[in-house]
C-alpha cells in the first residue's frame, strides 16, 4: 500500500486548479481506500477556516481512518520556510509518506522524496507579458527545483506534455497525461437547483435575448477581442455574455461601443448553470489553451461550442465542436453562425456526439490513471 501526500493547499482559491485537487482528493479517497494511505496537506493564513471546512467535508465522505495536518501559514511565508529557511519539510510531518504530490505553485524542501507534480498550463512561459513578473518567477523556480530533484509530471493534456518536453526539455518517460473531468459539485448544484432559482438568475441577468457566452479570466490569450469582433456582426439579434474574473486584456471598455455586450464578473456555480442552460452556443476561441474545461462544461449543458482548431481544445472536444481559426475574425464569425443556423436534425447530432464525447472524462477515471502514475512513479524512484 501507498503512503502518499497530498497538497491540499490550492482549494481556497475558487480556480481550476481547486476543483481539480479537491475532486481528485476526493475520488482517490473513495476509490482507492484498499491500496492507498492519503495524507492531505495544507497552509493558509487569511483563509485558514474556509480550508479546515473543505477538508472537513472531503474527510467525511470516507469512513476510513484519514491522515491530514493543517498548518496557519500564509502562502509567502511557506515558500520562506521551505525555499530560503529549507525547513518544515514534509517529511518530517509525515515521516511515513513514501512519495508527494505537489501544487506545481510551490514545492517543499525535501530532497529524498519521490516528487508528482501536476501541471495543468505553460502559456506564462511563452509570453511574459500574460503574467505577473513575480508569478513567473515562482512557477520558473519550481519547475526547475522539480526538474532538478527527477520529479514526475501528471499533465492534463498531450499538449501540456509537448510543452514539458519543448520549453523544460523534461524527458517524456518522465510525463503521463492524465485527463481532469468537469467538477462534480457543478453537475450537483445543476441538479439541485430549483425552478424558483432558475428563474430568478435568469430575472438577475435579464436574459431575455438569445446569447453567445464566453467564460474565463478576460486575458489576451483568450483573443476576447477577435471574438467581440466576429459577434459584433450579430449584435442585433443576439447578444453576447462574458463571465469571469477581469484579468487584464483591456475589453471590459469595449461596452461603451457595444449595448449588447455584457461582462458579468465572478459568477457562482448557480448561476454558471443558468448561463449555460440559456446559451445558443459557448465562444472559447482561445490562443492557447492547457486543457480547456468549459468545453466539457457546455458540452455536459448540452449547449454547443465554437472554439479554436488548436490542440489541447481539440483533444478535449473530439468531433463534438466546430473549430475555427482563432486568428481570423472571419473563420470565428463563420462558426458562430453556423451553430445559430443548424436546423432540428443537425442540432440532434452534435448533442449525440457532445454526450458521447463527455463519457470519456470521469473523475473515477482520473483517479484511477493517477493512482497507477503514483505506482510507476514510486517504482522508478526507489528500484
Amino acid at each position: 500500500m501507498l503512503n502518499v501526500g497530498f497538497d491540499f493547499s490550492s482549494v481556497v482559491y475558487d480556480r481550476g486548479v481547486s476543483r481539480y485537487t479537491y475532486n481528485l482528493a476526493k475520488n482517490l479517497l473513495l476509490y482507492h481506500q484498499n491500496d492507498l494511505n492519503l495524507y492531505l496537506y495544507g497552509s493558509s493564513f487569511g483563509q485558514y477556516k474556509k480550508l479546515e471546512s473543505k477538508i472537513t467535508n472531503l474527510l467525511s465522505i470516507n469512513k476510513q481512518k484519514n491522515n491530514f495536518c493543517l498548518q496557519k501559514k500564509s502562502i509567502s511565508l511557506l515558500k520562506f520556510f521551505w525555499q530560503v529557511l529549507k525547513i518544515n519539510k514534509i517529511k518530517s510531518i509525515f515521516p511515513q509518506i513514501n512519495l508527494y504530490h505537489s501544487w506545481d505553485y510551490l514545492q517543499p524542501p525535501d530532497n529524498n522524496l519521490c516528487l508528482i507534480s501536476t501541471v495543468h498550463d505553460l502559456a506564462l512561459f511563452k509570453n511574459k507579458n500574460l503574467i505577473h513578473p513575480q508569478i513567473y518567477q515562482a512557477h520558473l523556480k519550481n519547475l526547475n527545483f522539480l526538474k532538478k530533484n527527477n520529479a514526475h509530471f501528471l499533465a492534463v493534456s498531450l499538449k501540456t506534455k509537448k510543452d514539458l518536453i519543448d520549453l523544460f526539455q523534461i524527458p517524456p518517460f518522465k510525463i503521463d497525461v492524465v485527463y481532469e473531468a468537469i467538477p462534480e459539485e457543478i453537475k450537483l448544484i445543476s441538479q439541485n437547483l430549483s425552478q424558483d432559482q432558475y428563474d430568478l438568475i435568469k430575472k438577475k441577468f435579464n436574459l431575455n435575448r438569445p446569447f453567445i457566452f464566453f467564460v474565463g479570466t478576460r486575458e489576451p490569450r483568450k483573443n476576447l477581442i477577435r471574438a467581440i469582433q466576429a459577434w459584433s456582426k450579430l449584435q442585433k439579434y443576439v447578444d453576447f455574455i462574458v463571465a469571469g474574473e477581469n484579468g487584464w486584456d483591456k475589453t471590459e471598455k469595449l461596452t461603451h461601443q457595444y449595448k449588447n455586450l455584457h461582462f458579468l464578473g465572478k459568477i457562482s456555480d448557480e448561476e454558471l448553470t443558468v448561463l449555460y442552460n440559456e446559451a445558443k452556443l459557448l465562444l472559447y476561441p482561445s490562443l492557447d489553451e492547457g486543457f480547456g474545461l468549459p468545453i466539457l462544461e457546455a458540452f455536459y449543458f448540452g449547449t454547443p461550442v465554437v472554439t479554436s482548431d488548436i490542440l489541447a481544445l481539440k483533444e478535449v472536444a473530439g468531433n463534438a465542436a466546430f473549430f475555427v481559426n482563432p486568428l481570423d475574425v472571419k473563420s470565428i464569425y463563420q462558426g458562430i453562425n453556423k451553430i445559430l443556423n443548424e436546423n432540428s436534425l443537425e442540432q440532434k447530432l452534435r448533442l449525440q456526439k457532445m454526450i458521447i464525447r463527455n463519457q470519456k472524462f470521469s473523475w473515477q477515471k482520473t483517479a484511477k490513471e493517477t493512482m497507477l502514475v503514483y505506482q510507476k512513479a514510486y517504482s522508478n524512484y526507489y528500484d
